[in-house]
């Protein structure tokens, strides 16, 4: 369950501009961009009362994007908010990165105490993009327009856009996968993906309520057993990656959050077909190097983290003997 912060209700009466002005307290002054939607609507007859025009909304505000978007899996989590008149505030930037960054985004319904915290992660337009490790990562994923593969291989304008976008629909597929898992398995591996808009993706918030973010791995230095549990947890999270056939490919103690004592894997853009890619087995390698590495370096006795052991038994829960 994300972190949900509980509005005042605004009973019944029309909700104005000053009612969105300024952050809850508690929370920072909003830092993001108001994005240029295209699902605005056109027709009075689509607000119900009280809700809203376009022209009430200030800078930073928007109506929620859930419509015209890719939806994540079902069954949905009770917390995700669909309704047509629900806006999206901008509440600052949690992370920013070479490829993406990620902002807070409260979408809340006025007139109700409905309210959930998101993280939105942008990628970058392709002039200020790094995507610097593309050719790996992109092995063995199909491009079926020759004119899409051509200008990706040639890196042009066009080609970088293709790019963002498929590390985009890559992770949110990995996400709505490995969620999938994990809710039937009892215990969800990755942030709940909401929706994907074009190069964004909307999903669970993983942090407190007035939109502290859960730290990273490697910002902490857990005692004994919490660090036992938290090396269990990531082999379950490997185990589970590997049976889906994935590797992360870029995993480490910075794309690992720990949120009330539980790991979470984020940063999944370029998710590895560990079969399908012929580097697939050396991603998964290198994966497993990186966080028994960390766990080792941090008190974790090395008798349980035999890389070579561990990597040999995932090899062989994706298929590869």
């Amino acid at each position: 369950m994300p972190a949900r912060r509980r509005r005042a209700g605004k009973n019944g009466r029309r909700v104005t501009a000053s009612d969105l002005e300024g952050p809850a307290p508690g929370e920072p002054p909003g830092r993001g961009h108001r994005d240029d939607r295209s699902d605005g609507f056109d027709d009075p007859s689509d607000l119900a009362p009280g809700a809203l025009t376009e022209d009430d909304l200030p800078d930073g505000v928007t109506y929620s994007s859930w419509f015209g978007s890719e939806h994540g899996p079902t069954p949905r989590p009770e917390w995700v908010i669909t309704d047509h008149n629900a806006l999206d505030v901008e509440r600052g930037v949690v992370k920013t990165g070479k490829e993406a960054d990620v902002h807070l985004v409260e979408r809340w319904l006025p007139g109700t105490d409905a309210v959930t915290l998101l993280a939105a992660k942008r990628y970058r337009s392709s002039e200020h993009r790094q995507f610097h490790r593309d050719a790996g990562y992109l092995e063995g994923r199909r491009v079926r327009r020759s004119r899409e593969m051509r200008a990706m291989q040639r890196r042009t304008e066009f080609g970088r856009e293709v790019i963002a976008g498929q590390w985009a629909r890559a992770e949110f597929g990995a996400l709505s996968r490995l969620w999938s898992i994990g809710f039937a398995g009892g215990r969800a591996l990755v942030p709940y993906p909401v929706q994907l808009d074009g190069t964004e993706i909307l999903m669970e918030f993983m942090g407190t309520p007035d939109g502290v973010a859960a730290p990273r791995l490697a910002a902490l230095r857990p005692d004994g057993a919490l660090l036992a549990d938290l090396w269990e947890q990531m082999l379950d999270a490997l185990g589970t990656l590997a049976l889906a056939g994935y590797a992360h490919g870029d995993l480490s103690a910075y794309n690992l959050l720990v949120h009330e004592e539980r790991l979470v894997l984020i940063d999944l853009p370029q998710v590895v077909d560990v079969v399908g890619n012929p580097q697939g087995p050396a991603f998964l390698a290198r994966d497993v190097q990186n966080v028994a590495t960390w766990f080792v370096g941090h008190g974790l006795p090395e008798h349980l983290a035999d890389v070579g052991e561990i990597t040999a038994r995932l090899l062989g829960d994706a298929g590869l003997r």
